[in-house]
């Protein structure tokens, strides 16, 4: 799916689509570059309750998913923005040293402001993850690193 950013600002696609090629390399230190100190992360099938704030907690949320995956892929699409609100849809392939494997369709919201990312909500279907995910993936979750934990029940 090709990526449309003719009526989004340059500032706002760099910042985005940038900052998605760094998730998509795994590489965690260029990936908190694009986030402001105060930057929240939500996964919205999850809630306020479980989010993260700040570029160190939110790499550490985001690893607690991807790290451990043999590949990792995201599959740019539409990206449109007003200048600071900015929506996009995309998909992610995971796969795992299992052999199982999943392409998940995302719609992402990114507040970016002052060239950084200062909210981030994916909108995802969990379940279509938990059907295609090893048996074990449930179980891995429940033992992983959750001291980034951080309720943003109001803040989004």
């Amino acid at each position: 799916m090709p990526t449309d950013t003719q009526a989004v600002p340059a500032e706002i696609t760099e910042t985005v689509l940038g900052m998605w090629k760094a998730l998509s390399d795994r590489d965690w230190d260029r990936v908190k570059t694009f986030l402001s100190e105060d930057c929240i992360y939500v996964d919205m099938p999850v809630g306020p309750i479980a989010a993260a704030r700040g570029p160190e907690d939110i790499v550490k949320r985001l690893k607690v998913g991807l790290e451990s995956l043999a590949g990792y892929e995201n599959h740019d699409g539409v990206l449109v923005s007003n200048g600071v609100d900015t929506m996009y849809e995309h998909s992610e392939t995971w796969n795992w040293p299992t052999g199982e494997s999943a392409v998940l369709q995302f719609v992402t919201v990114h507040k970016v402001e002052n060239g950084k990312i200062t909210l981030w909500k994916d909108y995802w279907d969990m379940g279509a993850l938990a059907n295609h995910a090893p048996p074990t993936w449930m179980q891995d979750l429940a033992q992983a690193d959750m001291s980034w934990m951080f309720d943003a029940t109001g803040l989004i």
